[in-house]
């Protein structure tokens, strides 16, 4: 949703006429985020604030990834560890772990903007004796209106130099999201178009989960790094208005 359909608090076009005309094109649709910090629930609330009414099995972020993954990976719960905000440990918690127990199974590493050295001590030490080490996404940065703000990944950067560990990552690009996404629809990949503004994560997890891909440079991509990656997506459009437009029309001359 960052860097498509807004940027920090500007919108990026229409919102109820991106969608509006989503609905006449018979789409469905789902939003994935890299973003922990926020609940399904909060943005289900941001977005019917701009006139737009969505339910919150359509969103799907990092922290859903996440929590879905460890359940898989320890059926029984458990404590975890968190370097992340209060949405992450709420949505981790309602799968049935302890963020705040003392024997973790795994640690957690996300955006955090009330990091304290203390709390990447704490982690980096359970890292390095040896406890699962997950992050939520690789997004080094995310779009703020002055420009790129710290993202997940800085903090996961700092957490492998300090432990020579490198994270599991949940987000995109990595497929589980994907997979849920495809899961929710009831849809294959060849069935799906992915439209993001970041090539790494975005288009990259389209890729590499078999979807078409479309981006838009209304976030953090240049048209000249676009032209520069292969393969390349197979929409460029500059924003989410002029690409809805094109799928319009070629879906009037079929």
């Amino acid at each position: 949703m960052d860097g498509v359909l807004w940027r920090d608090k500007t919108l990026l076009g229409d919102l109820p006429s991106i969608f509006n005309t989503i609905d006449d094109l018979g789409l469905q649709v789902i939003m994935a985020t890299n973003n922990a910090s926020r609940s399904p629930a909060q943005y289900v609330d941001k977005l019917a604030h701009f006139g737009v009414k969505i339910e919150s099995w359509q969103v799907i972020t990092s922290a859903d990834a996440t929590a879905y993954y460890l359940k898989n990976q320890f059926p029984e719960g458990g404590d975890v560890y968190i370097v992340g905000e209060e949405s992450l440990k709420k949505t981790i918690t309602t799968f049935g772990f302890n963020p705040d127990g003392n024997h973790p199974v795994a640690v957690v590493a996300g955006l955090d903007r009330g990091i304290n050295y203390q709390k990447m001590t704490e982690a980096t030490l359970l890292i390095r004796k040896g406890v699962p080490f997950i992050g939520t996404n690789p997004d080094k940065s995310f779009p703020i209106l002055e420009g790129e703000a710290p993202g997940a990944g800085a903090f996961l950067a700092a957490l492998e130099a300090a432990t020579g560990v490198s994270p599991v990552i949940m987000g995109k690009p990595e497929p589980i999201m994907f997979k849920l996404a495809l899961e929710r629809l009831a849809v294959t990949p060849e069935e799906t178009l992915v439209v993001g503004d970041r090539l790494e994560t975005d288009i990259q997890g389209a890729q590499n989960a078999g979807c078409f891909s479309a981006l838009v440079l209304s976030g953090v991509t240049t048209s000249e790094s676009a032209k520069l990656w292969q393969p390349p997506p197979q929409i460029i459009s500059p924003d989410m208005t002029s690409l809805l437009a094109k799928l319009a029309m070629e879906r009037n001359a079929i």
